[in-house]
């Protein structure tokens, strides 16, 4: 059992004993750099991620499995002189920062690449980041590498096979982070339902994807091999606020919605979304080929402080204007051919519970209103619905002893993604402080 600890360590447990295999030190805490991510093994490798402050802390690692040895880094940020190192302008090596603090990375043991997502630069404004000039870098990518990317990182050497730049130079903390979902799928994206295209991957050719559903919105789908843009999405839905402002659909290239960039100290924009599916995991089911997404229809309130540490002042999260609002929480249903985006549930409790969809045809999924519920995964009609002691956090997952399929889920309070949306949620009442481990079994 291979476990990332607090103080830096990775530690190799003995699955039988607990008795401790190894332990290395993967970085020092003292940097102000954590663990705050996932691990993966793959190809004799524990691959890891983690937060940080500085550029020393900010990367991938791997080591080997059996001994705890190190065999590779690889930095979230490009350094002067490397490949991309341009595109920070002149910001000192140091300061170039951007963390992985997400859940981990994807594995292909066909090509042997680890496919991972890195997060936004920090501080969080432009202006903070380049001395009060918003236009240091370009409003397009490439932007402060590899800052809001997927990188495919090949698990034996730790070199940079490709990158792909989902948004240049974010100016919210608007995170293109989290877990890859990778995909054998026909792809042809119908222009009903998709913004942007790529003509050449719009034929119904069977394709090996990676699939990213952001934190501040947008779905994106990419060529496992290449990198290349296939096609794109706002998410939940195309509003003038969203933090992206259009695709070049031949290269690929993205553009930051100017309008909601902060020029100047003291700026106060809205921008969407925000936080809108989080850190909990998205679920795929390739019996019908498409993705489940859990999300918030939220936006930011923000005003750029450059007198702060991270560029802000008042940075709060807000129900999108002019909703429902009980309607602010839902499950979308993607067709990862088509592109088709279909509301399948809505309510006004607020969810940071994953999703999870089963060969039996079942989406589970489980709100901070204490309801675990299972659903129809295409109309998203509610088959089953149980009521536990606290509000439900991020893992949902399954599994069968003799025979028997089970379904667990925990119950404990989040931070931020938590305590926005509760705020968000006046004159709803939730259960703080519980911490339990709850296991339901399937007939």
């Amino acid at each position: 059992i291979y476990f990332t600890a607090p103080d830096g360590f990775i530690v190799a447990l003995d699955a039988q004993t607990g008795k401790v295999r190894w332990e290395t030190k993967a970085h020092d805490y003292k940097l102000k750099t954590e663990h705050s991510g996932g691990i993966i093994v793959a190809d004799g490798r524990v691959v890891s991620n983690r937060t940080c402050e500085t550029r020393q802390g900010c990367f991938l690692s791997a080591h080997d499995a059996k001994t705890g040895a190190e065999v590779w880094k690889f930095y979230y940020t490009a350094a002067k002189g490397e490949p991309g190192g341009d595109t920070w302008a002149d910001m000192e090596d140091e300061k170039r920062v951007a963390a992985s603090w997400g859940m981990p990375g994807s594995y292909d043991p066909v090509r042997k690449v680890v496919y991972w997502s890195i997060a936004n630069p920090k501080p969080y404004t432009r202006l903070k980041r380049h001395n009060g000039n918003a236009e240091a870098v370009p409003k397009s990518s490439p932007a402060e590498l590899y800052s809001n990317s997927t990188v495919a990182v090949d698990v034996t050497t730790g070199k940079l096979v490709w990158y792909y730049q989902h948004l240049p130079s974010d100016d919210w903390d608007a995170d293109h982070i989290h877990e890859r979902t990778l995909v054998r799928a026909p792809v042809k994206p119908d222009p009903k339902f998709v913004k942007w295209i790529n003509p050449k991957f719009a034929n119904g050719e069977t394709r090996d994807m990676v699939l990213a559903v952001a934190e501040a919105g947008d779905v994106f789908a990419l060529d496992r091999e290449t990198g290349q843009f296939m096609w794109a999405m706002p998410f939940p839905y195309d509003i003038p606020d969203v933090n992206m402002s259009k695709i070049d659909v031949d290269t690929g290239k993205t553009y930051i919605n100017w309008d909601k960039v902060f020029k100047k100290d003291k700026d106060r924009n809205t921008m969407c979304f925000h936080n809108t599916r989080s850190w909990w995991s998205t679920a795929y089911s390739p019996k019908n080929n498409a993705m489940y997404v859990p999300f918030h229809d939220s936006c930011l309130d923000m005003e750029a402080v450059n007198a702060n540490p991270l560029g802000f002042g008042r940075r709060v999260g807000i129900v999108r204007p002019g909703i429902d609002k009980d309607k602010y929480t839902g499950i979308m249903r993607i067709d990862m051919t088509t592109g088709e985006m279909k509301r399948i549930h809505s309510q006004a409790a607020p969810g940071n519970g994953a999703a999870l969809v089963t060969g039996g045809d079942l989406l589970f999924w489980g709100d901070i209103n204490r309801r675990l519920r299972a659903f129809d995964p295409e109309d998203g009609k509610v088959l089953w619905e149980a009521v536990v002691g606290g509000m439900i956090m991020t893992s949902t997952i399954s599994y069968a002893v003799d025979g028997k399929q089970y379904v667990m889920v925990f119950t404990g309070d989040g931070q931020s993604g938590t305590a926005g949306v509760i705020a968000n949620s006046p004159g709803q009442k939730f259960v703080r402080g519980h911490s339990a481990i709850y296991t339901f079994a399937l007939p």
